[in-house]
């Protein structure tokens, strides 16, 4: 007997698509890979640990699925070295196969990754590392998403606070000698100058000195305030020695300073720091409370900002999870939704992202006080909606140099 294509064509066209169908749920089957880069060896350990802590408590919240596709995740530990983070990045992408990398902690350490980010086409997604000298201002890749804003952002916001609002005119800076040192110091510099001040010292104490003393023995007696730009457990050295040698001028002083993972193990050297944070734990919204409690209840800690930057990071993620319906194969759609996504829930309050891939939110300063016998960031003034521009031009400010150790130059050093 014979027949013709034609008039079996809808028996054809049912076979194909189940066919598909079959090959659709086997594609979904699998789970969504996440690879993190973490700290947990080395000095900047505290801030990893911390990093695990914001990641593993939204996944335990969510029952470790994105959109009703599972979570798989696969921790590596640079040990805050750059030349690790490479390495460990390329054994996430290449042995793991992960679909996604959150993470890393440093900025050095985003920096050593960039260029495999974008030739292996695996999105990332920087929940702390605040780097400012990448594709970001030089180029658009479209593989590196920051959910946290640069280094220079807060400072920006910091260095207006302390000359327009405290009426500062001279300031010395001391700040860890690497990228997230010196990036903050410029931001904080050039602002600060911008609005009438004078930065009329800098000093740049190697990553890991030994001692502070004969910097903070170096500090000019008659400004008016010291920005303090530390990472890691550098703040707690530096604040300590700077109050035994019986300074009291007002400290200025980026994120990682008085943020609470450190902040618990100081004590009156930390009083009356001046701090600013893309994150502040007394932020008065539902979200954060119950985020803060739920981090309490969980690890019997109070979060600071590694802790809110990987549990955002992992909303960012669970959005554009939902924007591809799951379907996070498709990695032309899957990067265009995590460019794409506006998050208006969660602990750090907005957030989304301008043409460069940067942040646009909310920058809190915060001064430290005693409250119940316990240290604690209280905010004393929220910027809303500021970009990694802040008040000025962007096609301007990309065209300027990049932030760095001797940007912008020191004219006023004395």
């Amino acid at each position: 007997m014979r027949f013709s294509i034609r008039q079996h064509a809808p028996l054809i066209t049912l076979t194909c698509v189940a066919i598909l169908a079959s090959g659709d749920l086997f594609a979904q089957s699998e789970n969504l890979r996440v690879g993190f880069l973490t700290v947990r060896t080395g000095p900047l350990a505290a801030g990893g640990r911390q990093m695990e802590e914001g990641i593993n408590l939204l996944l335990k919240e969510r029952n470790y699925a994105f959109a009703g596709r599972k979570v798989d995740i696969f921790f590596a530990d640079t040990a805050g070295q750059p030349a690790l983070a490479k390495t460990k990045t390329q054994e996430l992408v290449e042995r793991e196969k992960v679909h996604v990398i959150i993470g890393p902690l440093a900025t050095f350490e985003a920096l050593a990754i960039d260029d495999y980010m974008l030739t292996s086409k695996t999105p990332l997604i920087t929940p702390t590392s605040a780097a400012q000298m990448d594709l970001a201002q030089q180029g658009k890749s479209d593989y590196v998403i920051h959910v946290y804003g640069t280094a220079a952002q807060p400072m920006h916001v910091l260095g207006q606070y302390a000359a327009k609002d405290l009426g500062l005119k001279r300031i010395a800076t001391v700040a860890d000698d690497f990228t997230y040192g010196h990036e903050g110091t410029a931001g904080f510099h050039h602002v600060f100058e911008d609005n009438g001040g004078k930065i009329v010292q800098k000093l740049w104490p190697p990553l890991n000195v030994a001692d502070y003393g004969s910097y903070v023995g170096q500090i000019k007696p008659n400004v008016d305030g010291v920005y303090a730009g530390f990472a890691g457990s550098n703040p707690l050295r530096f604040l300590r020695t700077y109050r035994e040698y019986g300074l009291n001028k007002p400290v200025f002083g980026n994120p990682t300073l008085v943020d609470e993972g450190i902040l618990k193990n100081m004590g009156d050297e930390a009083l009356g720091v001046y701090s600013a944070s893309w994150y502040t734990v007394d932020r008065d919204a539902p979200d954060n409370r119950r985020f803060v409690e739920s981090i309490q209840r969980e690890y019997k800690v109070t979060p600071g900002f590694y802790t809110a930057g990987t549990y955002t990071a992992g909303l960012w993620l669970e959005e554009a999870m939902k924007a591809v319906k799951g379907r996070f194969e498709d990695k032309a759609a899957f990067v265009r939704a995590l460019h794409g996504v506006r998050l208006n829930h969660g602990p750090m309050g907005p957030i989304r992202l301008d043409e460069y891939g940067k942040p646009i939110l909310n920058i809190y300063v915060r001064k430290v006080e005693r409250k119940n016998g316990q240290l604690v960031n209280t905010t004393i003034e929220t910027v809303k909606d500021v970009s990694q521009f802040f008040t000025y031009d962007p096609k301007q400010f990309l065209a300027g140099p990049l932030y760095g150790r001797d940007v912008p130059p020191a004219k006023n050093l004395e």
